[in-house]
């Protein structure tokens, strides 16, 4: 009975903490001191509603971040780590606004982690000389170097560090320095690090997404995932072209997102399911990944419903490739916002939040500088997006984007010595600040008047000129507001997310489970607790088929398995709800590896 005394003693201090609250429903507002330290409390994943995000309070959020490759190529690990220390980087990238990171990958890099073979990374060499010390985190006790798991979890500690989130983004079946060319999820081949021949088929693209989000579904660092970049046409090597139609065509990327979708989120219900378009729909072309005119005829629509569902088109100026609607008649571009919308935006991808039916992210945005064309073309879909709320990612950080360039023009390591003769590290960062601050700086999410960087994660503010987003909206969301709306203050209300708003696992394609909802009202508060521990302590009675009127159903048996679901049902399970009242974890919580 010891434990059942200390989840008991656990669930009375919950519920003291809790009674100057009307009432304990899982959409209660909760503002917590703002805290230096790194969160670990697995309270900051996204759920949509219409075409804006939302944090677990039903607060709005913005996402506003760069694409940093690398993973998805040969080298296995985020370019630049050869000239810059990791952390200086990750910090850098806190300091200029960045609040997600797209993080390109491919199949295979993902596929030998899950066999437990993950790649060694190159161009890499860390030194942990005292004399010259570089990138030490990267080495091990023995002088080795760390794998590119091992890598990507260093790297997903450091964003936590600095208040910065991330997702990954399938680049390519394979990985390859041009893999972005390939349209197609399946089709490649690759020679495991067992050894083994492994061709890249529909099944092992999601089994590796899906053994991804089981993998990272305790670290909300990684919110999400894109699941396959710009899938397109024949063009560039694949197959056949990627379709969207209701068929049951292995190459019909609607029906492939749908299925990969229910795979993750079977593992991870809280992730954000990232979808690009095609290439062409119904005789409308569009770039690659950029055309989602199927969506309103067909869209994705997972078991779990749409409430993790984020679309994702890719745009980019004519000086990437020159296109129709950037002219107004055969010679001369003259295009506007208004000839945009007209000519492509609306129809292709912009209806979708003009029509408040699903949130965008713009994967990938972005282009060299022209002083023209280009320049004129970043600023109009700069304040588009701004306007419309929709998020983004930049492409890129990395300045060895061929067609686009970077926001990084340089990067180099030097090391300062002290008087004392000891030796300090030190990565020079050389930001392209005319393409930062006119063009990418302005769509960065910030408060309206102090200029403070707004960050995803509650509790640890983003870089060093940042807040945590409850300091935001504790503190500056009623006072200046921030960039989003024309800087509309907020009035401390937020959106009322219910049930069906939020994802939750089906014991069936019928029945939901709402975790943690012991008695089946409909909500989760301290009384679902205090039921599980009945049931436990005292099973005649309370448990299923026990006597009492109170007693658990079989229904609120699967929803009060809301620790580590599927295994027995045990204190555990009611110590995570008051925890999960005080956001002190999600549900289902899973237990720490």
């Amino acid at each position: 009975m010891k434990k059942i005394s200390k989840i008991i003693s656990a669930i009375s201090a919950a519920a003291l903490a809790l009674s100057t609250s009307a009432s304990a429903v899982p959409y209660i507002r909760f503002t917590p001191v703002t805290a230096n330290a790194v969160d670990d409390t697995c309270d900051d994943w996204l759920t949509a509603k219409g075409s804006r995000l939302y944090d677990m309070n039903g607060n709005e959020v913005w996402l506003t971040g760069a694409n940093w490759f690398g993973f998805n190529c040969t080298e296995n690990a985020p370019h630049y780590l050869w000239s810059g220390d990791i952390d200086d980087l990750v910090r850098s990238i806190a300091d200029h606004g960045i609040n997600v990171l797209r993080l390109p990958v491919s199949t295979e890099l993902l596929y030998n982690w899950m066999i437990g073979k993950p790649d060694e990374i190159s161009s890499v060499n860390p030194n942990t000389d005292p004399n010259y010390p570089f990138n030490m985190d990267l080495a091990k006790a023995d002088g080795s170097v760390v794998n590119s798991k091992e890598l990507f979890e260093i790297l997903l500690a450091k964003c936590k560090k600095y208040g910065v989130k991330a997702f990954i983004d399938i680049h390519s079946p394979d990985s390859n320095n041009s893999g972005h060319n390939y349209g197609i999820w399946y089709g490649k081949s690759f020679v495991d690090n067992n050894g083994k021949d492994v061709e890249v088929t529909t099944k092992v693209w999601i089994d590796t997404l899906a053994w991804c989000a089981e993998e990272y579904k305790n670290d909300d660092t990684l919110i999400g995932f894109d699941l396959k970049n710009e899938p397109h046409s024949v063009y560039g090597g694949g197959p056949v072209d990627a379709i969207w139609d209701d068929s049951n065509a292995p190459n019909n990327w609607k029906q492939a997102a749908q299925d990969c979708a229910d795979a993750i989120l079977a593992n991870n219900p809280h992730a954000l399911i990232l979808i690009e378009g095609v290439e062409g729909f119904e005789g409308h072309g569009a770039w690659w990944g950029g055309n989602l005119r199927g969506v309103k005829k067909y869209p994705v629509m997972p078991e779990s419903g749409t409430s993790q569902i984020v679309y994702s088109p890719h745009d980019y100026g004519p000086i990437v490739s020159d296109q129709p609607w950037f002219y107004s008649d055969n010679k001369n571009k003259t295009f506007t916002e208004q000839s945009l919308l007209d000519d492509y935006w609306y129809d292709t991808w912009a209806y979708l939040v003009e029509e408040d039916m699903y949130p965008l992210l713009i994967g990938e945005w972005g282009g060299r500088l022209d002083g023209g064309d280009n320049e004129k073309w970043l600023g109009l879909i700069r304040d588009y997006m701004i306007a419309h709320h929709i998020s983004h990612t930049f492409w890129c950080l990395n300045d060895d984007s061929g067609d686009t360039g970077g926001l990084w023009k340089d990067i180099s390591f030097s090391v300062e010595r002290s008087s004392d003769g000891s030796c300090t590290g030190k990565t020079n960062i050389v930001w392209d600040d005319v393409k930062y601050k006119n063009y990418f700086y302005p769509a960065v999410w910030k408060t309206l008047d102090s200029k403070k960087f707004i960050g995803l994660d509650h509790r640890t503010a983003l870089g060093e000129n940042g807040i945590s987003l409850n300091d935001f909206y504790k503190n500056y969301a009623s006072s200046e507001g921030s960039n989003l709306d024309g800087g509309k203050k907020s009035d401390g209300s937020a959106v009322e997310l219910k049930p069906e708003d939020t994802p939750s696992k089906a014991a069936d394609k019928d029945q939901k489970i709402i975790y943690g909802d012991a008695d089946c009202d409909g909500n989760v508060k301290i009384n679902d607790a205090v039921l599980i521990v009945q049931a436990l302590s005292n099973g005649d009675k309370y448990d299923v088929g026990g006597s009492e009127a109170e007693a658990l159903t079989e229904e609120g048996y699967i929803n009060s398995d809301c620790y580590d679901p599927g295994s027995e049902l045990t204190g555990e399970d009611a110590f995570a709800i008051p925890k999960y009242i005080l956001r002190m974890t999600a549900l289902p919580e899973m237990p720490k590896r």
